[in-house]
């Protein structure tokens, strides 16, 4: 299955003020519906019959449904466009979703697409007023480098649920290839049935890491997603222990986001890289 939307062609600023107002009431909207889903929507839902793993996946069906309706409407703004291609292999159980993250909203999209998603999360997001309510009821992995982490990571993958990560751990400096750590690979090495790629395109790079959310590009943004080839990672398994396999792996998966984006010459990697 693939989405999309067909970007517009305009000249000049691209309607550079209107995208710039669109963009505030984007960052407002975003902001107070993550207080109404704590406040008022997630306690609603708790009052409906189930037990846990019921609740957190209302929580996470929520969640991703207003996500992908946040993505349409930024859309319909003008803030931006998108393609998808190859969503219909996203969501599986078990499934290790691996992407890089050149964006600030790479993680709406994923979750979007994915209706039953478990997520590694920065652990910032546990705390922050606008973003803990959805999180904490959607029970998504804090990313604080624990034992813990890597344990609950693993635990969800082997109760069949389908686990979002960025390797990286942070956005990607424009213009540079990714820097993946081994973390990513050591829970697909213990947990996950299979691995799936997805190769994030953003262009022009904007809402990149300590970017303030006013400085937009001059032209309308377009986000491009490219659902990649399952990777077994008992292949990997089979190489060694886990700290020779976990290399190899993280090692395949550098190597596979680099050659992709490198397609594109905006994100091939500099002499330095």
């Amino acid at each position: 299955m693939d989405l999309a939307t067909q970007p517009v062609k305009t000249k000049g600023r691209d309607a550079y003020y209107w995208r710039l107002v669109a963009t505030a009431l984007s960052f407002a909207v975003f902001g107070i519906g993550g207080l109404c889903l704590r406040l008022v929507i997630f306690p609603l839902l708790a009052c409906l019959p189930g037990d846990a793993p019921d609740q957190r996946l209302r929580a996470r069906k929520t969640i991703s449904r207003l996500f992908w309706l946040f993505i349409r409407w930024m859309a319909r703004c003008g803030v931006l466009t998108y393609e998808v291609q190859g969503a219909g292999q996203l969501g599986r159980p078990g499934q290790m979703i691996i992407a890089n993250h050149p964006s600030l909203i790479d993680v709406v999209f994923l979750i979007g697409l994915v209706r039953d998603a478990n997520c590694v999360v920065k652990e910032s997001l546990w705390n922050n007023p606008f973003t803990r309510g959805p999180v904490r009821a959607a029970q998504y992995i804090s990313n604080d480098g624990s034992l813990e982490m890597l344990e609950n990571a693993c635990g969800a993958l082997h109760e069949g649920q389908t686990l979002i990560v960025f390797p990286e751990g942070t956005r990607t400096l424009p213009g540079a290839a990714p820097a993946f750590h081994r973390g990513a690979a050591a829970i697909a090495l213990r947990g996950a049935k299979l691995i799936t790629p997805v190769v994030i395109r953003v262009s022009p790079s904007t809402l990149t890491k300590a970017e303030p959310w006013y400085r937009i590009p001059q032209r309308r943004v377009h986000f491009s997603f490219h659902v990649g080839a399952d990777i077994d990672p008992q292949t990997f398994a089979a190489q060694g222990p886990v700290p020779q396999a976990s290399r190899k792996l993280n090692e395949h998966l550098h190597n596979y986001f680099t050659k992709e984006l490198a397609k594109d010459e905006r994100y091939a990697p500099g002499p330095d890289a």
